[in-house]
């Protein structure tokens, strides 16, 4: 659940108990010792360092960290508060979600986050579009990414996710597949390496995605290089179980042979998925668990004072009272 500010307006996008969901993060988590998921396009020479780690089971791992909301405030102007984030040293990676129309500013935000010696995920994320089963959204995600690419790139290194949420709970996974079978090789005519999709039902259907890429009903996704995303609240909802979201549920996810992250987490809204318990099941398997949100939630889910919802143009910060929430989980 995420709230989101456009233009001075709060639109909250509540996730209702039979329609709702969780789940994962970009790490390159793998279950089995499948083949390692990495970066294959040669990095930027202005690219600064990342902060990466190896398993020897899970390939390339990118660390724990936090995702970042800028594009509703002060026109994506904003300040990070780097300087603040590197003091706490568990934050390796940061998750960009950037709009459509903010391509100029999502450079500046790519080229500092690679400054700062952060691994990147950039997410193509679109309001009004979340949990939506229509492919026209995805495609229009896609179509982003070709368009886009190369100049992003430019700016810094980054690992692509598609597209924040798409899909609903009810979606099947052959639609699933086929839809991400069409939009992954639009992005594949510009990009060689591992691409993040969240899975659906707001990141919560998790036998969804696995049958997906298993091929379960039918048609499967055809990729191999792809990280699953799920996304963990408390009001998280599997559909396809009829159960509120469970570490089994993860556990199946995980199951599709693919690496897997959580994408998301957060403490809001109310529900009865045991969130902290889930993400600290993700990270016994491995997964990158990434913290909703360093800055940029319309309401409080936000890791710093003040939130850019509350002053656009802050350029100090410091730990709010939801920070532990995250940073302890990490």
């Amino acid at each position: 659940m995420k709230n989101y500010q456009t233009g001075g307006s709060t639109r909250t996008t509540l996730l209702s108990l039979g329609l709702l969901a969780v789940s994962l993060l970009f790490t390159q988590c793998k279950k089995n010792e499948l083949s390692k998921v990495e970066e294959q396009a040669p990095a930027p020479k202005s690219a600064a360092k990342v902060s990466l780690t190896r398993s020897p089971t899970s390939g390339f791992l990118y660390g724990h960290g936090v995702n970042l909301q800028p594009s509703y405030y002060n026109n994506g102007n904003v300040n990070f508060g780097w300087s603040l984030m590197k003091s706490y040293t568990k934050i390796k990676t940061v998750r960009i979600e950037v709009e459509p129309d903010k391509v100029n500013q999502a450079k500046s935000w790519i080229s500092q986050a690679n400054a700062n010696g952060y691994a990147v995920i950039v997410t193509y994320h679109r309001v009004g579009t979340m949990g939506s089963d229509n492919t026209a959204y995805l495609n229009d995600a896609a179509n982003w990414w070709r368009t886009n690419y190369a100049t992003l790139w430019a700016s810094g290194r980054f690992t692509i996710n598609l597209m924040n949420e798409w899909g609903s709970h009810n979606i099947s996974s052959n639609a699933y597949a086929s839809a991400y079978n069409s939009a992954i090789s639009t992005v594949r005519q510009v990009y060689s390496g591992a691409i993040i999709i969240d899975i659906p039902g707001w990141g919560q259907e998790t036998r969804t995605a696995a049958d997906a890429v298993k091929g379960t009903n039918g048609t499967r996704i055809n990729d191999a290089n792809i990280i699953l995303s799920a996304h963990i609240y408390p009001n998280g909802w599997n559909q396809g179980r009829n159960r509120t979201l469970a570490n089994a549920d993860l556990d199946e996810m995980g199951s599709a042979g693919r690496a897997c992250m959580i994408g998301e987490f957060g403490n809001q809204p109310s529900g009865s998925a045991n969130w902290s318990g889930l993400v600290n099941h993700a990270k016994s398997k491995g997964w990158t668990v990434l913290g909703w949100a360093w800055n940029g939630d319309g309401g409080g889910m936000n890791m710093v004072s003040p939130s850019w919802a509350q002053n656009a143009t802050a350029t100090s910060f410091s730990p709010s009272g939801y920070f532990n929430t995250v940073y302890n989980l990490l």
